[in-house]
This record gives C-alpha cells, structure tokens and sequence, in this order.
C-alpha cells in the first residue's frame, strides 16, 4: 500500500462528525467528537416510506443530547438501504436498453443457475428483468475483444432506437454495448447522444459503470444501477438539502457495499455499489474497534430487528466479494462478504400445522407494531418477546432510552406457542433462544468453516440491538474467544459509517498468462488505473489517497476467477509470485491447487483516502464493578432459574470484571453474560468474554 501525501487539516475548536445508519426498525445516529472521541448516539424509530425522515430526526435527538448546534457538524457518513429495498421491494425505475444488434435477449437469456436443491427448477419462477423484452433496442455497431471497430457506430439508428424508448415513458436508459470493456469510444458516442435528446433522464454506460468482460454480467449490472438511479439520486438530493438548510457547510459521503465511502455524487450516479451499503457499516465499525483494542482475526455478529449479518476480517481486513446479491438478483458489483439470514430480535415465531415444529423468521414485526413486548399494539410472538420472557430483557432495559417493556404483552403472545407445543411459557421461551442461535450459527458457518477458516482461531465480535443477547451463546457454540462488545453496540454500524475511509477503484480486463508478462508492463498498467480511480475524488483528498492494487486471477481454460492482492513492492519482482498467491488461495477454499499456468482476467486499483481524525474513547482508571451494580434480575437459563446481577455499562471502568450469570444495561443494547463465563472490561471500555477459569 501506498501513500501519496500526508493528510492534514485545521481544525475548529471541538469538529464533530456525524454517522447514520438506517435499519429496518431503528434508525441509529452516532456523533463523535474527533478531538477526545466522546460518543453521542440516539435510536430513533425507522421511516420506511421516507427513510429521510428517520435520519434528520436522529440527527435533532443526537445534537440536543450533545448540547450542540447541528452546524458544528461537519461531516456525515451514510448507510443507506434504499438501493437495497428497491431492488427487493421491485419499485425500481423503467429501464430501456440499448445493446449491439444480435444481442437483444442478453438479459432473457442470462446464466443457466437456479436457486435450491435438486429439482428447484419445478417450483422455479424467474423474475422479469429489470428491463423488459419490450424496452430493449438494438443498434448497428461492433467492436473486437481486441478493441478494434469492426462495425462503425451508426448515429442515424441510435437516434431511432432512443426516440423509440422515449416514446415509452422510459425513466433511466442503459447503454451496453458488447466488448465496450475493451474500447468505450461507441458507448462514450451513444451517451452524449442520449443525454441531448433524454434531459431529465439518467444514462449509464456499462463501460464506466464495470469496464469488464463478461457481457451478461456487465448488462445486467449496468441495468441495475439504472433501475435504483433515479430513487437513489432523488433520496440523496433531498437529504443533502436538507442537510445543508439545517447544517450549512456539511459534507455528506455515502457507504458503499465494500465498506468504503462514496461522495454523494459518486454515489448517486453509481447506485449499484449502495446494494449492500447498510450492513457494510457494522464490519467497518467492527475492524475499527477491534484493531484499537488489538484484535484482527473477528467474526463479526450483527443482529438487528430484522435480521441478522455475519462476516469475516482477517488480518484487519474484511473479506470482500466481486459480486453482490439482492433477492433473486446478483451483480458485479464488490462487496463485503455478509452473509445474512432472517433471524432477528423482531423475527416473528410460529408453529406451523402441517410440522408441529417451532420456526424462528424470517417475517418480521418490523418498527410499527414491533415485538409484542414493546406494548406498541403488536401480538405476534418474537425473539424479543422470548428475552423477556427468559429476564434477559428486563424492564430496566429501555430501547433506545426511553421504549418500556412489557413482560405482561409478551408472555401473552408467547402463549400461542407454548400452547402449541405444550410447554410452559418460559420452556417455549427458551426454545425461541436456542433456535435463533442455531439459525445464527449456522450463517457463521458460511463465512468460516465453509471458507476453509477455524473459527477458533478467531474472536467473535457483537453488535446491533440485540446481538449482545445472544453473542456469549454463539461464542460458546463456535468455539469463538473473547466475545467482544464494542461501546454502543446498538449503533456500531452507524459508528462504522462514521470512521471508514472514502474509497474508490477502476480495474479493466486483461487475458494475459502471468509467464508472458513483464512487471514493467504490469506496474505501468497499474498505474494508469490507479490515476482514472484518483478522479473521482475531490482534489482536497487526491493528494493524501493510499493505493493498494488486485489481479483477478485463474487457472488457463477455467472459468472461476480469485481475486490476489498485489503489493507495491512485489512489483519489481518475479511475477511468478502472482502464481503462488493464487494457489495458496484455491488450496485454502478447494483443499487443491495445479501446476498448470496461471492468466490474469481483470487489473484493479484500490484507492481510499484520509484516515479519519478520530481518537478511540479509553479508559486507563479502575474501579470495581460493584458500583455499577444496580440489582437483580430473575432468569432462565437450561431450564432452570437463577438470579443475575444488573449492571448499568455507563458506570463501568476499565479493569472491572463481572462473573455470570449477569446482565449488562445500555442505552442501546444489553448484553447477556451466561453462566458459567467471565466478562473483563478493557482500556477501551469493550467488553471481553470469556469461559471461567475455575
């Protein structure tokens, strides 16, 4: 990795920046002071129809709590889940698309994949494109692999086709024109073009949007980020204008799906890396947390209300993916390896008829009504209901600082499964507990064991409103030590938000055996993609931008890729090294690797910018954890019940250790210590647990 500068900055006297996150049902805020990191969060419940207005009042809670004027905020970081409901609420815009002649079924015919088991092609209904048959033109014009016309761009029959598609009511257009990967000069042509004859309307070329080959993927990528254009780009020009009338001066950067930060313009012409930009916000906010207190190797465990999103960071690093799946629907498009299942604190329970068995999710009773036992008018049982009902909840817990539980409303809707089941209440509690717990570890899974990782070998590290229920539960059936709960859980994803860094990247696809090339001609290559990546930032942040550079690599006449991070230094060296990299990979994920020679299919720079001025809150005073103990709480746990200590966090000093069973209070989130472990509070006020030594 390299640094092209050194970041620096004048300060005002106290700079605060501002992290938002948006869940499916709160709406989480955290306010950092960058000088001596002081944390202000706030939970605010989510909008659907209008996500906008969660966050600005997220924004009015979190700067009374502060005691400041939202004009002392200077920046604001955003994880949005608009380009994701969109895509899975199909509310997305109407695309045209305009594809070289003889290639107008791209999208129908796609890639023979059908999810589920054997025979899931029976029950298989696939979705209609996101640009229908009917709204696909063709176009006189071809370009080689090479790069090389061998078909001139023929105006005359673009015009028609775009004046075609007008007369339909298009709202976005796509232009995704076959080997544009390697020469842009026709679709550069068509998008000028476009944008004369369609004011107004969005226009995407595939050659910008994914410079590489692969021509269905790249269609289809395109066509995503046309369809959630338009609802994007409205979403981020009201936001930021409100921002401004509240604010002033403020700058607003949006996460991406790879956990780097995009200026609201990127990020509103480039919508399709938003597809996953709210869960990326908890695995940032965990490597930052975790590499301050001296962990990188982490399972990462976020449990919100409505699901709950699991990932790797190895090295202090998350594993990142070069496709993103929404529903039925896959891109492109790079991203944090979440991996996530419906299993929430607001997932609703049921026992099916036919079964007789008890079933955890994936519906949710979201933000309005919520569980039972926020005494909002919901009736449905939920996970959150069942940790009430177990004490794990208790009624010293008010979500978000001012949500009173009700046992009573939730022993009530328990009762329907208990009833079910012929079990007791807190029986059937219990089974609720475990089985989300089973539902969670088996996403961990996925992204250890089934990636060739022992999850021993790393920590598993909490968040979201309810994953510290559950975290000391998953640790012990992982095998996962220390389970760490960062300060703030409830709203490390907005933390996330707030302390990454803005990232961009270009990459173009290059099919050369790695024996057949020189480093020089790679290092200059490099390079030049590194310069194009350098553009999309502003130029305060251009000079001071790190770089780091990957090769998608692949064994001659296979059709799988692995992406290999090429280090500046290795540069200069034997480009044999690219080969070992990559068999160490396959070895790692396929238990083999070959002697056969290995090509490079795409080149890619990496660039991010400024590490952010924030210092981590620490805490070197101890005291004991008697002084934060507040009471007792009555819970059940393996059938049996047992009184456990209450403990209010925001009195708890480094050095405090606290035996379970316990349970530690918060604002945002409560934290279950199980018996039979230990909890340590460290210098940055996490919180480690770990089996007892006795």
């Amino acid at each position: 990795m390299t640094k092209t500068g050194i970041f620096r900055r004048n300060r005002l006297t106290h700079s605060y920046r501002l992290g938002v996150d948006v869940g499916g049902t709160f709406t989480d805020v955290l306010l950092i002071n960058e000088d001596n990191g002081e944390l202000f969060s706030a939970k605010v419940p989510s909008t659907p129809i209008d996500s906008s207005v969660g966050v600005l009042n997220g924004i009015d809670k979190v700067c009374q709590a502060a005691k400041i004027n939202a004009t002392d905020v200077s920046k604001v970081m955003h994880g949005t889940t608009v380009a994701t409901n969109t895509v899975l609420t199909g509310t997305g815009a109407k695309v045209g698309l305009i594809v070289t002649k003889g290639y107008r079924q791209i999208l129908q015919i796609a890639r023979s994949f059908v999810p589920g088991g054997l025979g899931a092609w029976v029950i298989y209904n696939k979705s209609e494109p996101m640009a229908p048959l009917e709204l696909t033109a063709e176009v006189d014009e071809r370009i080689g692999s090479d790069g090389t016309v061998v078909i001139p761009f023929n105006e005359d029959a673009f015009e028609k086709a775009v004046n075609e598609l007008k007369d339909e009511g298009i709202e976005a257009l796509t232009i995704c024109l076959i080997n544009s990967f390697a020469n842009q000069d026709h679709e550069l042509k068509a998008k000028v073009l476009a944008e004369n004859m369609l004011p107004g309307i969005p226009v995407s070329i595939s050659s910008e949007v994914i410079p590489e080959m692969q021509e269905y993927e790249r269609a289809i990528t395109t066509v995503a980020n046309s369809y959630v254009r338009p609802k994007v780009q409205y979403y981020i020009d009201n936001l930021a204008a409100e921002l401004a009338d509240r604010m002033g001066d403020v700058k607003l950067d949006i996460l991406r799906s790879d956990g780097g930060l995009s200026s609201a313009v990127n990020a509103s012409n480039f919508p399709v890396n938003l597809l996953m930009s709210g869960p990326a916000g908890g695995v940032t906010g965990a490597m930052w947390v975790a590499a301050n207190a001296g962990f990188n190797n982490l399972l990462t465990l976020d449990m919100g209300g409505t699901s709950t999103d699991v990932a790797l960071i190895e090295g202090g690093n998350a594993r990142l993916r070069r496709e993103t799946t929404v529903g039925d629907v896959t891109v492109k498009a790079p991203s944090v390896d979440i991996r996530t299942v419906g299993a929430g604190g607001g997932s609703v329970v049921h026992v099916p008829e036919l079964t007789g068995a008890l079933r955890v999710g994936p519906q949710s009773a979201g933000a309005e009504p919520g569980p039972a036992g926020y005494g909002k008018g919901g009736v449905d049982p939920t996970v959150t209901d069942a940790n009430i009902v177990l004490g794990y909840l208790p009624s010293s817990a008010q979500l978000g600082g001012d949500l009173k539980l009700s046992l009573d409303a939730a022993k009530n809707a328990l009762k329907k499964i208990s009833d079910a089941l012929d079990l007791s209440i807190e029986r059937a509690a219990e089974g609720v507990y475990n089985i989300v717990n089973e539902n969670m570890f088996g996403a961990l899974r996925l992204v250890s064991v089934e990636q060739g990782y022992d999850p021993r070998d790393f920590a598993l590290i909490a968040f979201g409103g309810a994953g510290p229920l559950h975290a000391n539960a998953l640790g012990k059936l992982m095998g996962s030590w220390p389970v760490i709960i960062p300060p703030g859980p409830g709203v490390l994803c907005a933390y996330g938000d707030a302390t990454t860094k803005t990232r961009e990247e270009a990459s173009r696809t290059m099919i050369r055996s790695v024996g057949s090339l020189e480093s020089e001609e790679l290092e200059e290559i490099l390079n030049d993609l590194a310069r194009i990546a350098s553009l999309r930032f502003s130029e305060e942040e251009r000079d001071f931008t790190e770089t780091s550079f990957q090769a998608d690599l692949r064994y001659e006449g296979q059709g799988l890729t692995l992406p290999v991070e090429i280090m500046v230094e290795e540069l200069g060296n034997d480009l044999a090294f690219l080969k070992c990299k990559f068999d160490s990979i396959h070895e790692q994920l396929f238990t083999f690797s070959l002697t056969q020679n290995v090509e490079i299919v795409n080149l890619r720079a990496v660039l991010q910018g400024p590490e952010p001025q924030v210092k981590p809150v620490s805490n070197t005073s101890t005291l004991s954890d008697k002084i934060a103990e507040y009471g007792t709480q009555l819970i059940t746990y393996d059938g049996k019940q047992t009184n456990a200590r209450l403990i209010d966090r925001s009195k708890l000093q480094s050095g405090a250790r606290i035996s379970g069973p316990a349970i530690i209070t918060e604002m945002d989130s409560t934290t279950l210590i199980l018996p039979g472990f230990d909890a340590l509070i460290d210098s940055y006020l996490n919180i480690l647990i770990n089996p007892s030594e006795d």
